[in-house]
């Protein structure tokens, strides 16, 4: 009965990751702007408030389905080795060790997008760049700053969010999804799913926040920025110099409501997509 399962998971994992991924980045877009443009140096005004809410969507859309494809199947996929190797289907150690290496391999595609779209979101606040297009932001950061100090700039200070963020996300949304039958005594549905998603994240984001402050001053810094010599522990230190515990929670707002309602959608869509694959799969 398993072996279907097996033969068809890494593909579920692909087209479902990619499906849940794209609808929560175009149908909650607006909100993420308003959160890179409260965590931006410039100040949420001058960063452009909420004028061009939709600047930056082209290149989140585009990078959106690769990254949640690659993130699930790598989760999924890792789920199943490690269980095969400790015998333990649920355990909470195996959904963050599979969630902290989906989250590295993700960030190869993630990083470069959220380059390209952060900068846009925030583009109106510079004057001299506000016409470039995604591709033109990320050509400019690999001429001007490398692969790695461009295109991947940010790169361990994202891993540095994702990391912990998974860490509390996964095995929450596990826990809950397999608490919700006995608790309730209803059968779990893509709706229940996306509860336990929705859940899950709200609390995973606003514990987070802080490092997605240093994450976002990072990749928005200019090439001449003091932002640029700081370590991640050294940004925290002086943004809360700054602006106290406030400015570490910059967005948080926001961040809980975008990632409780993404959570919800990408949890639900997920679940629902690979129910119909499964039963297509079942059926073929």
């Amino acid at each position: 009965m398993q072996e279907p399962v097996s033969k068809f998971s890494f593909v579920n994992a692909l087209i479902a990751g990619g499906v849940a991924g794209v609808v929560v980045d175009i149908a909650l877009f607006p909100i993420d702007t308003v959160k890179t443009r409260l965590q931006s140096e410039l100040g949420f005004w001058r960063a452009g408030g909420f004028r061009g809410i939709y600047k930056g969507l082209a290149p989140a859309a585009a990078g959106s389905a690769p990254t949640a494809a690659l993130f699930f199947c790598t989760y999924e996929c890792g789920k199943q080795f490690l269980s095969s190797l400790s015998n333990t289907k649920n355990s909470p150690y195996v959904h963050m060790a599979a969630a902290s290496a989906a989250e590295v391999v993700a960030c190869l595609i993630r990083v470069p997008v959220e380059i390209a779209k952060q900068r846009s979101q925030t583009l109106l606040g510079h004057h001299n760049r506000q016409h470039q297009t995604a591709i033109q932001i990320l050509m400019r950061a690999y001429r001007t700053e490398g692969l790695r100090r461009g295109l991947y700039r940010g790169f361990g200070s994202t891993i540095m969010r994702e990391i912990p963020f998974s860490l509390i996300q996964f095995p929450l949304w596990e826990y809950f999804k397999l608490q919700w039958t006995p608790v309730t005594g209803y059968e779990s549905s893509p709706l229940t799913v996306a509860l336990c998603g929705a859940v899950a994240g709200g609390i995973s984001a606003a514990v987070t926040t802080p490092l997605d402050v240093v994450k976002t001053r990072i990749m928005l810094a200019e090439r001449d920025s003091s932002i640029r010599r700081k370590t991640p522990q050294g940004i925290l230190h002086s943004i809360y110099l700054e602006r106290g515990f406030s400015g570490l929670f910059a967005g948080v707002v926001p961040r809980v409501l975008w990632i409780t309602l993404g959570g919800a959608f990408f949890f639900g869509f997920y679940d629902l997509t690979t129910r119909l694959l499964g039963a297509a799969d079942t059926d073929h």
